[in-house]
């Protein structure tokens, strides 16, 4: 048989996402998790070869010699099932985190489907990011321990595991009808052992689980699945004891090849705010989209001159950036970077998203609070004394602040939404005064940020550079998309910004943002530009983009940040919530009925999307 398992070094779509709701772990195609840090998203790696090598940290169980490797979720889960067929036989190897079990686990659950494979495991436990070697020890049970300073990791299994070279090893082999549980725990050094899993109680109980979740996704016609696949993901995403939701699993995986353009996702961004409660509450999941806008108040209450663009999960501020320069970076990226001094910039944009999501929660439903109108008012207050300050935008550039264009039209969406909380909901506030200063941002943005010779809206102020953020105007309610300068800005788009059908943010080359120029392709930039060929209808250009974008997920149907066009594979940090949450909201669009009827060619495309879902 050739040889079908995939290379040394993994590619970011060969990775899978397995996870609790307090944390998660990425495994390759190869069967190596290359990523997990215990007990949060956001604490230190105890498996990093995803940006290192297997010495940083690993769990490999693959079968011992060649393989044939095809991979899915079990319907409607995040419990992961990976074939591995070989000469001798086939085997099975399921791996997931059980959703309601004391404490966290990593169980993988190795089963014989014909003939006999055989089978090797290499548990390389590296603390602190790859920087720290643990003490490892067998104990009576034949438990293999692991401490280092407050952390503990136990692995039970029936395999016998022993040392070799600071590695734990075992070899094995699985035939028909065989079930061969690994579980590795988790834990606190001080405390006594936990009890043992029972693996197989787990999977069933995890898999139910999961399943009673995604059951209550809305219907979407023909992209249903894709939309309950990318809310499990958003699920699996957030943080279950605050109901934070961040943006990624990971740190450091580049927006370009071998760049510097690497960032700590692990943290909660209020950016992500209006899209994730329209995302959730779309498909259904009032209590989900209430947790996390109770999260969002939590977070930002205090001063709102304090008002931060990220927190942590659990609505920490303190986000100290630094470099694990012993980490050499996925496929060379370096720096790797842990925490985001981002959070200390200025983005006034924050202030127009808490503004919308506050608006769209209440327009959901969601019961008002005396502290959410308070906090409220206090942004508005705020943001009115600060409006026509340059900042840092969207984008989060490290160059000099400007008067961004995105930045402008949210603070127009705070006081817009303001105005609409009194003359829709019965809100009480200075409403007269609201939709003053609407108007007068209104007029400044279309007197400063658009450039009559390039007939469009430009980045910032007096800038010549487009910014594919500007698609945002229509999708807000700043301006209609058959306005002549939307619709002159969409061709602007069209010529400079988009390469083989996806949108770049902006040209990183014409961008003074502090980095060296280079980057993939946006993903939700891209979802935003179908979502004005939508409102423009041009709906089947729409759908036939649409459908490029979900060819451009995994095998198990994850996205990451970005994409490259021309390496053909996707960049940046992953899974990506940002991603997920356009494909959920641009898909709840297009199947909307328009004069009660879906494109014709809807369920042509429901074929081909649901064999990936």
């Amino acid at each position: 048989m050739p040889n079908d398992m995939p290379p040394a070094r993994s590619r970011i779509e060969d990775y899978a996402f397995v996870g609790d709701c307090k944390t998660g772990a990425l495994i390759g195609r190869d069967g190596a998790v290359d990523w997990l840090c215990w007990p949060r998203f956001d604490s230190a790696a105890c498996f990093a070869a995803l940006l290192g090598n297997a010495d940083h940290g690993h769990w490999k169980l693959a079968p011992s010699g060649p393989a044939r490797v095809t991979r899915h979720y079990e319907p409607g889960t995040l419990v992961l099932r990976t074939r591995f067929d070989t000469e001798e036989g086939a085997a099975e190897l399921v791996d997931f985190m059980p959703l309601e079990a004391d404490g966290s686990h990593l169980v993988r659950i190795v089963r014989g489907l014909h003939g006999r494979v055989a089978m090797s495991s290499e548990l390389i436990l590296r603390f602190e990011y790859g920087a720290a070697v643990p003490w490892v020890e067998r104990l009576a049970d034949g438990t293999v321990r692991a401490i280092c300073g407050p952390e503990m990791v136990l692995l039970r299994s029936p395999v016998q595991h022993h040392g070799e070279d600071r590695t734990t090893v075992a070899s094995f082999t699985v035939s028909e009808g065989d079930a061969i549980p690994l579980v590795l725990t988790h834990a606190s050094s001080h405390r006594p052992l936990p009890a043992p899993l029972d693996a197989p109680a787990a999977l069933a109980t995890t898999i139910a689980a999961w399943r009673a979740w995604s059951d209550r996704c809305t219907d979407a016609g023909p992209l249903t699945d894709v939309v309950k696949h990318s809310l499990l993901v958003l699920k699996g995403l957030t943080y279950a004891p605050t109901g934070g939701i961040v943006a990624a699993l990971t740190t450091s995986l580049p927006e370009q090849s071998g760049g510097v353009r690497n960032w700590d996702y692990r943290y909660c961004w209020l950016r992500d705010a209006t899209f994730t409660l329209i995302a959730l509450g779309g498909a259904g999941y009032a209590e989900e989209a209430m947790a996390w806008r109770d999260w969002l108040l939590r977070a930002i209450a205090g001063s709102p001159e304090q008002v931060q663009i990220m927190y942590g999960i659990g609505g920490e501020r303190r986000l100290a950036e630094w470099e694990a320069d012993w980490l050499p970076g996925f496929e060379g990226a370096r720096p790797v970077r842990i925490g985001n001094a981002a959070a200390t910039q200025l983005q006034l944009d924050v202030f127009g998203e808490m503004a919308d999501a506050i608006f769209q929660a209440r327009m959901q439903g969601m019961p008002a609070s005396a502290r959410s109108r308070a906090i409220g008012l206090a942004l508005l207050d705020h943001l009115e004394r600060n409006w026509q300050e340059p900042d840092e935008g969207i984008w989060e550039v490290r160059g000099p602040r400007q008067h961004f264009t995105h930045s402008k039209v949210m603070a127009w969406v705070a006081f817009d939404r303001a105005v609409k909380s009194v003359e829709r909901l019965g809100f009480g506030g200075p409403v007269e005064h609201w939709a003053a200063l609407r108007d007068q941002i209104h007029a400044e943005i279309c007197a400063k940020a658009f450039d009559p010779a390039l007939n469009a809206f430009v980045q910032a102020y007096g800038s010549k550079a487009l910014d594919a953020s500007v698609l945002l105007m229509p999708l807000v309610g700043f301006l209609p998309v058959d306005d002549p300068r939307m619709q002159g800005t969409l061709r602007a788009i069209e010529t400079r910004l988009m390469s083989h059908g996806l949108i770049f943010r902006y040209d990183t080359g014409h961008t003074e943002d502090g980095l060296p120029p280079g980057e993939g392709a946006f993903i939700a930039c891209s979802l935003w530009y179908i979502d004005n060929l939508i409102l423009a209808g041009r709906r089947a250009e729409a759908w036939e983009m649409f459908e490029r974008i979900l060819a451009l997920r995994n095998d198990v149907g994850l996205l990451a940040e970005e994409y490259d066009p021309r390496a053909g594979r996707q960049m940046g940090n992953v899974p990506q919530a940002f991603s997920h949450v356009a494909l959920v909201n641009t898909a709840l669009a297009l199947v909307r009925p328009q004069g009660g009827q879906t494109p014709s060619h809807a369920p042509a495309l429901a074929g081909r999307v649901q064999q990936r879902a």
